[in-house]
């Protein structure tokens, strides 16, 4: 795990998230070509059974060492299967890669007396599908449209955009793999956030020693954030808590349709969620929720898909969120544990629709609200997924406890239990728990060569509330 620090920020406006669901890779005008230069990259024999031999293609996390995936559509035994091949660099301006063949110096990786290419390379209109590459940190989904000129390293290509089907064609696939949460690069934002993470066999100990379950991710802050104007010293604000995920990717392919495009597909990402956190004293607020983003964090887990790696771009966002009229002090508490999913789903008959469910249960909560008025605090998550470096879905799951006050309160209530809360009150109160879960499909999961969506489409707001206690006193 990488973890890059910034200095303090103050409370500052909602990060626009980093980029998240599918599209593609590369398009530009054909460069120069030299006279010299082959018509065909060389190409290893395929390794792996094709990518639609009518038998379900298994959807795992890729090993380490993961190979290019090459089809060449439209001929025979044209159909996805493993490559030596590898990209040794791509330029994203020029839309260029240089392919370094299987084995530079064997004979088959020229030309044949007479300049015929040698059977078994890549050629022109061949796609490929690669990992994280130099110069393609995103991986690179890419069909060839010229062979450009031979490099000490390989072979220049120029490359235009594809999709995923003229990889898949008519397989199937579907499966839902958990992210390695040590394979997140970790932006912090603040000072005071503690990374913990734990997978099999390599087991990191959170903050004061609470263990992480296997295959999460736990971020931890504490931070003061601004005053409202003309509070009192007593009121000085902070905000503590933590978030922890368990994150997995979603990924389905159904096989083409009769019309262009698949028949079904699906992106999306999901998992456990955790989080606990407090909020005291009273702080600059508005109508209009401001967010404190604490830790961006990014991960391009790769999938094996049959032959093919796929490669999904997670970037989640993990902010504080205040809004309120700035008039209260507070002192609150929450625990929440539950799950969610998010995402898009096709099919050729209804198009893309959302995906959009979350489930969650509040434990025991203390809530002290001062004074007449009202606040509002979350702590949430952005998150965005995608293919091959594009923008497809984001999703903002904000989990947030709300309290409104004409008086004094100081409740402590076990959540959702139907247990009497034990209250000292003067006025009208009432404590809420609540959750937010809200996103957008974007045009470029059109990736997975399905129709290009005209605007986005919102995957709706589902929104949750329920009392936690309340009385008039």
């Amino acid at each position: 795990m990488r973890i890059r620090k910034r200095p303090l920020r103050a409370v500052m406006p909602a990060l626009a998230a980093s980029a998240l669901l599918l599209a593609v890779g590369c398009s530009a005008d054909p460069g120069p070509r030299s006279s010299a230069a082959p018509e065909r990259v060389p190409d290893a024999p395929s390794t792996a059974a094709p990518a639609d031999t009518g038998r379900p293609l298994a959807v795992a996390a890729a090993p380490a060492a993961t190979s290019t995936a090459v089809a060449r559509p439209g001929t025979a035994g044209g159909r996805a299967h493993r490559s030596a091949l590898t990209v040794t660099s791509y330029d994203s301006r020029t839309r260029r890669a240089v392919i370094s063949p299987a084995h530079k110096g064997d004979p088959s990786a020229s030309p044949t007396p007479g300049g015929t290419p040698a059977p078994g390379r890549t050629a022109v209109g061949d796609v490929i599908a690669s990992a994280p590459a130099p110069g393609a940190p995103d991986g690179l989904l890419a069909k060839v449209t010229k062979v450009i000129d031979e490099k000490p390293d390989g072979t220049e290509v120029q490359t235009a955009p594809t999709t995923l089907d003229a990889l898949l064609g008519d397989g199937e696939a579907k499966g839902t793999v958990p992210v390695d949460p040590a394979s997140f690069d970790v932006e912090r934002l603040l000072p005071d956030v503690k990374v913990s993470w734990a997978r099999a066999g390599d087991v990191h100990a959170g903050p004061e020693g609470a263990k992480v379950p296997l295959g999460s991710l736990r971020v931890d802050v504490a931070t003061r954030v601004a005053t409202a104007e003309g509070a009192p010293a007593s009121a000085t604000a902070a905000v503590s808590g933590f978030v922890q995920v368990r994150p997995e990717v979603d990924f389905s392919y159904g096989g083409r349709s009769t019309a262009a495009g698949p028949a079904t597909a699906h992106l999306g990402v999901s998992g456990d969620w955790t989080s606990r956190w407090a909020f005291k004293g009273r702080a600059a607020a508005s109508a209009q929720p401001v967010r404190l983003p604490f830790a961006k964090l990014h991960a391009d887990p790769v999938l094996q898909v049959g032959p093919i790696p796929v490669v999904v771009n997670l970037d989640l966002t993990c902010y504080f969120q205040i809004s309120g009229d700035g008039r209260v002090t507070v002192d609150v508490e929450q625990d929440l544990k539950g799950d969610f999913d998010a995402g898009g789903t096709y099919d050729s008959a209804r198009g893309w629709t959302p995906v959009n469910e979350s489930h969650m249960a509040s434990t025991p909560v203390h809530a002290l609200v001062t004074t007449a008025g009202g606040v509002k605090a979350a702590l949430g998550a952005q998150a965005t997924v995608g293919l091959y470096g594009a923008v497809g879905v984001t999703a903002d799951l904000a989990p947030y406890l709300r309290g409104e006050a004409a008086g004094t309160v100081d409740v402590t209530a076990p959540a959702g239990s139907g247990t009497k809360a034990d209250v000292e009150a003067t006025g009208t109160w009432g404590v809420y728990g609540g959750l937010d879960l809200s996103g957008t499909l974007r045009i470029q999961l059109s990736v997975f060569g399905t129709p290009v969506l005209q605007r986005g489409i919102p995957l709706g707001t589902l929104h949750r509330e329920w009392r936690l206690a309340g009385s008039t006193v």
